[in-house]
């Protein structure tokens, strides 16, 4: 009987754990393929200086993979292109420059490249630009030879008349546009909105400066005729066409005359040369010195900061306002 209890037991036991062991059935999952999203390609866009990187940045967006050619800090008269920044726009979509031989080296570039397919933006095509005033001639200067070599007959800063640098950025977007078609509307968009800021900024320039109580700037190189010509000022250069231009005595001893003469109250440099001269003419004449920027290159700093085309023609405006008022 004790043992008959104990079989009892053991199979009670056993069949306890068989269950316990035995395998739980589990509802088959079918696997749905998932589908992987397109990965978005972006023109590679290359621009030459800082005031096209801007307007094509404007328009372009995060539609395009923007890149600067000339870096932050660089001033683009003389600057020429390396090794490895020819490699790089063998590889890119589109090329923008300026033209009117602010990158001399351009020619030279384009003759370089094996990039067929490269789409080539001259961002002045078919602007009227201003010829070189008899004020910046190359005889006023002390390396004429130099001085033939800095520039060429135009003057390239298109880009200071609000309203010539709508042409500049209507040019880009349709180079934009070809690259790449199906975000056409959406260049288009970017662009009318730009083009709107333009227009509210020349007309902010107009009424700003209309009770000024002189018409004459003294500047560091000759970047400011568009701006002049626009808004009827007078510019004076102090290195004529080209920051590497120096000038003579003579033209050092007229620039001190005429400062006088206008009872001119500011002398302007720019932030990527040196301000030397503008300083010593300061001194001569009892003049201040500001900041006035052409904007063809930008600062590292000034680029950290957020600084763009427009926050920075505010800026000259600023000034502006306060040289020509007082």
């Amino acid at each position: 009987m004790k043992n008959a209890k104990i079989l009892y037991i053991i199979l009670i036991v056993t069949l306890l754990v068989g269950v316990g062991c035995a395998p739980v059935s589990t509802p088959k999952v079918e696997e749905v393929p998932v589908e992987e999203a397109p990965v978005e390609v972006k023109p590679v866009v290359y621009a030459s200086i800082y005031p096209m990187y801007d307007f094509a940045r404007k328009i372009g967006k995060d539609k395009i993979d923007l890149r600067l050619i000339i870096p932050p800090g660089a001033e683009p008269h003389g600057w020429e292109p390396t090794a490895k920044m020819m490699m790089e726009l063998e590889k890119a979509d589109v090329l923008i420059y300026n033209g009117a031989q602010i990158e001399m080296w351009i020619d030279k570039v384009l003759g370089s490249l094996s990039n067929e397919s490269l789409i080539v933006v001259e961002a002045t095509k078919g602007i009227e630009l201003l010829k070189y005033s008899e004020d910046d001639h190359d005889h006023e200067y002390e390396d004429k030879d130099k001085a033939k070599d800095a520039h060429g007959e135009y003057d390239p800063h298109v880009w200071l008349n609000p309203i010539k640098a709508i042409e500049q950025a209507n040019i880009i977007k349709d180079a934009l546009i070809k690259a790449d078609e199906e975000n056409k509307e959406f260049y288009e968009n970017n662009f009318n909105e730009f083009a709107g800021k333009l227009t509210a900024l020349d007309i902010k320039f107009e009424e700003s400066l209309k009770n000024r109580k002189r018409d004459q700037i003294v500047v560091a190189h000759g970047a400011f005729g568009y701006m002049a010509a626009r808004y009827g000022l007078q510019q004076i250069s102090i290195s004529g066409l080209s920051p590497q231009e120096e000038p003579s005595a003579a033209k050092l001893a007229e620039l001190t005359k005429k400062i006088k003469e206008y009872g001119i109250r500011y002398i302007f440099f720019e932030t990527l040369t040196s301000p030397k001269l503008s300083e010593m003419l300061a001194i001569e004449t009892g003049a201040s010195t500001a900041v006035l920027n052409p904007i063809d290159g930008l600062t590292a700093e000034d680029m950290k900061a957020g600084k763009d085309y427009l926050s920075i023609m505010e800026e000259n405006l600023d000034i502006l306002i306060k040289a020509l008022g007082e």
